[in-house]
């Protein structure tokens, strides 16, 4: 049964349900009017990308142990990795990340990335939407996304960027998500984190969630016609609900329901077969196993095949690991780091980057990669790294950032920036700029109240001429 809730503060209905039910009951005001309006959406400026691929590695990467190595720091600070050289002079990055060491003239560095915040939720919403929860200092606060969330920076280039037709501009593989747990073990139900959806911008801008295995009819179940309804009947389904669609297009909401049934019509085939993007069926073997036999593999494959159709944002947002739960690596963090998490990343990108390259869309492909923070410096009793908000690396290639280059630098056990710090914001303004967005261009919520994009700087000395 679908349920559409009118008001604000409750989740309402997205692409999800629409997908679920074709768009069949998304007829006629059932949307709140609020979220109908859409003001004029300001021409981009000429920009040097037109996707952007936001790796996203939930649970927060060690700083120290991946691209801000410290290998003269005390052995409880530095670890076991050891530092090697990249084809970049006087860079160094961790010894299980050989192939990007040598891609390195390929993508940037920010080694001053700080935020004095140490918590989970309130850093991942903070790093995906650029702006404080109303708690931040509340660890576990888990509630589920709402109407009056600021929108994930997917969803802002989706409202501002033009998407091909049939298509979304936001794609999540998977959907915001963490895994619940019990005395430490970890199942296989999910929660909905805040952030990771559209916010007060509305469901057209909600992602389409890849939650299943990538590349594959089950990723998407909402993407396969009915069983028994052959492609010709779903038109004439599709055709019939526009007309009753378009004798009331005056009701509120009408607009908004019309656009998603017909991208839900678009999706499962009856007009075009869009889906097909989603499919990695005729991706050669051999580049499959580059990108890596693993789920995370697969999910970077899609997300060049959505940058290569257009698609303005492909999140992956992953934590779904065997060893840890994710990057939150308290214990057991350099068996995870090196007998899968490294190896898992140095593949999966260093095969994406090339990817790009070879095809000619690398220069409008802006590739992103951060957590939610760092970790700490010290090793904890349990050989783990807690959470650390004061200092992490992020990467950034393509799009008009001039590779080999690093922004910033941590002192000398990579707890603190030591110079040009950066706030999680600024690697915004920075995306926004990439993609031909103005960050103090402004949009408007519920309340009809303007916001900027972001509220950060952008990184100029990152960006090519």
């Amino acid at each position: 049964m679908l349920t559409l809730h009118d008001g604000l503060a409750a989740p309402l209905c997205g692409r999800r349900e629409f997908l679920r039910v074709g768009g069949g009951l998304a007829v006629a005001g059932f949307l709140s009017p609020a979220l109908a309006a859409k003001a004029p959406v300001p021409e981009p400026r000429r920009a040097a990308a037109r996707s952007c691929i936001f790796i996203y590695l939930l649970g927060g990467p060690p700083q120290l142990d991946t691209f801000d190595l410290k290998p003269d720091a005390p052995p409880e600070i530095r670890g076991p990795f050891k530092p090697i050289a990249t084809t970049v002079p006087g860079l160094r990055i961790c010894e299980h990340l050989p192939r990007l060491a040598r891609l390195a003239q390929r993508y940037a560095l920010v080694r001053s990335v700080s935020h004095n915040n140490h918590n989970h939720t309130p850093m991942i919403y903070y790093t995906l939407t650029g702006r404080q929860v109303e708690r931040p200092e509340a660890d576990n606060d888990v509630r589920p996304p709402q109407r009056t969330d600021f929108p994930h920076l997917g969803a802002v280039l989706a409202r501002f960027k033009r998407s091909p037709e049939g298509l979304p501009g936001y794609v999540a593989i998977p959907e915001l998500a963490v895994r619940s747990s019990t005395r430490g073990e970890f199942k296989r139900t999910r929660s909905l984190l805040r952030g990771g959806g559209g916010g007060f911008l509305g469901p057209l801008v909600d992602p389409l969630n890849v939650d299943g295995e990538p590349g594959t009819p089950e990723a998407i179940p909402a993407l396969s016609p009915p069983v028994g309804v052959s492609g010709d009947r779903l038109e004439r389904r599709a055709a019939l609900l526009s007309v009753l669609e378009h004798r009331g297009r005056t009701l509120p909401g009408t607009r908004v329901s019309g656009e998603l049934r017909q991208q839900a019509v678009v999706l499962s085939g009856a007009s075009g077969g869009a889906a097909r993007v989603f499919s990695l069926d005729g991706e050669p073997e051999r580049l499959r196993e580059r990108y890596g036999q693993n789920r995370f593999g697969r999910a970077l494959l899609l997300a060049r095949r959505l940058a290569e159709v257009g698609v303005p944002m492909a999140a992956i947002h992953f934590n779904e690991m065997t060893v840890c739960d994710g990057w939150d690596t308290h214990s057991k963090n350099f068996p995870a780091l090196e007998g899968e998490l490294l190896p898992m990343i140095d593949q999966g990108l260093s095969a994406l980057l090339e990817d790009l390259d070879a095809r000619g869309l690398l220069e409008q492909t802006l590739v992103v990669m951060m957590g939610e923070f760092g970790r700490t410096p010290r090793i904890n009793p349990q050989a783990g790294r807690d959470h650390w908000g004061l200092s992490q690396s992020v990467l950034l290639a393509g799009g008009g950032i001039q590779g080999g280059r690093v922004h910033g630098s941590s002192d000398r056990i990579a707890a603190y920036p030591s110079s040009d710090p950066v706030d999680p914001v600024d690697i915004h303004a920075t995306l926004y700029h990439c993609l031909g967005l103005d960050p103090e261009q402004t949009m408007v919520d519920h309340l009809r109240r303007p916001f900027p994009l972001s509220t950060g700087r952008v990184l100029t000395p990152l960006l090519k001429g």
